[in-house]
């Protein structure tokens, strides 16, 4: 099994929610956007699908899945910790006239509370509506109702709340590793040298409680935590 980063790059977001790659002028929060590829052998996953960054008028995340021999055909799973914009445009491709998925052969699993959530707030820029209902409409959708459970033999989800009502995190496991994908919840290394409850999130003191919850159980067994949004690194091994 490999667990791999898809970094699209380091990007800067105004209060419009609008992202732009950083420079040394770039003002706003700045963050990076790194989906996380899992190869279990039999199948391809994501954990989050990006931004939908281009390169060369191509998706930036397909030329790093070119780097490990895949093509965007060749996954079969995308798991969605949650449906804000820079975690779900990458499924779509909106360069040319035409909208396609970028995936058209994956199952997208999704929250059902936490589309029910996001069509409540129709208006909101940390969502990209046009995008949502085109993935729902034309995608394979799986959807998830439960508050823990299996995706597979080596990934479990558990409903966490705090970054967004119903937001989800993942577990990756095998005999010899255990991979933690904490999402917005845990997006950076940061978020555990600061023990802060952030008003940008849903609700930001669950959030903080669950990180002093993960940091001591990934010191006891040993995680490797993945990092969705940390400038400098994609996993901090305990």
């Amino acid at each position: 099994m490999k667990v791999l980063a898809l970094k699209e790059g380091n990007f800067s977001v105004n209060k419009e929610k609008e992202f732009v790659f950083l420079d040394e002028f770039s003002k706003g929060i700045k963050m990076s956007i790194q989906p996380f590829l899992v190869m279990t052998g039999t199948e391809n996953i994501l954990l989050d699908a990006g931004l939908g960054w281009l390169e060369n008028h191509q998706p930036k995340i397909f030329a790093n899945l070119s780097e490990h021999e895949l093509q965007p055909s060749q996954i079969d799973k995308i798991l969605l910790s949650h449906l804000h914009k820079d975690h779900i445009s990458g499924l779509v491709n909106t360069s040319a006239g035409k909208w396609i998925l970028n995936f058209p052969d994956a199952e997208i699993y999704i929250q059902k509370r936490e589309y029910d959530f996001a069509l409540s707030k129709r208006g909101s820029l940390s969502f990209d509506f046009e995008i949502l209902d085109f993935i729902i409409k034309n995608a394979k959708i799986m959807w998830m109702n439960d508050d823990s459970g299996s995706v597979s033999d080596e990934i479990t989800f558990q409903v966490t709340g705090g970054h967004s009502p119903f937001h989800q995190v993942f577990w990756v496991k095998n005999e010899n590793e255990t991979y933690f994908y904490g999402a917005d919840n845990l997006p950076q290394a940061a978020y555990l040298k600061y023990h802060l409850a952030y008003k940008t999130d849903f609700d930001g003191k669950t959030a903080k409680d669950q990180r002093i919850e993960w940091e001591i159980l990934a010191k006891k067994e040993h995680w490797k935590v993945l990092l969705y949004h940390d400038l400098g690194k994609s996993v901090l091994e305990f």
